[in-house]
């Protein structure tokens, strides 16, 4: 995941190539928190804790939180009828 990945959220994702784009990075953020995640558990179950390096995972993984919630609110926004 690179940098570049903040402006692929940005525009207006009105049109449908814009919403496969969304899905489709959405995608690749769930896999990278799931991969981050499965990489936590197993430095704990194997007992090597670097604990700076399972911070840094877990702030990596917090960023793309966010960065899923963004994107799922720009694909299905709360409409207050």
């Amino acid at each position: 995941m690179s940098d570049d990945d903040s402006e692929d959220i940005g525009g207006s994702g009105d049109n449908s190539g814009d919403k496969a784009a969304l899905r489709s990075l959405l995608k690749q953020l769930k896999a990278d928190h799931r991969r981050i995640d499965d990489e936590i558990v197993a430095q704990r179950e194997i007992g090597t804790v670097d604990m700076l390096k399972i911070g840094r995972m877990k702030k990596i993984k917090l960023i793309l939180k966010d960065k899923i919630a963004l994107i799922e609110d720009r694909l299905m926004p709360d409409i207050i009828a």
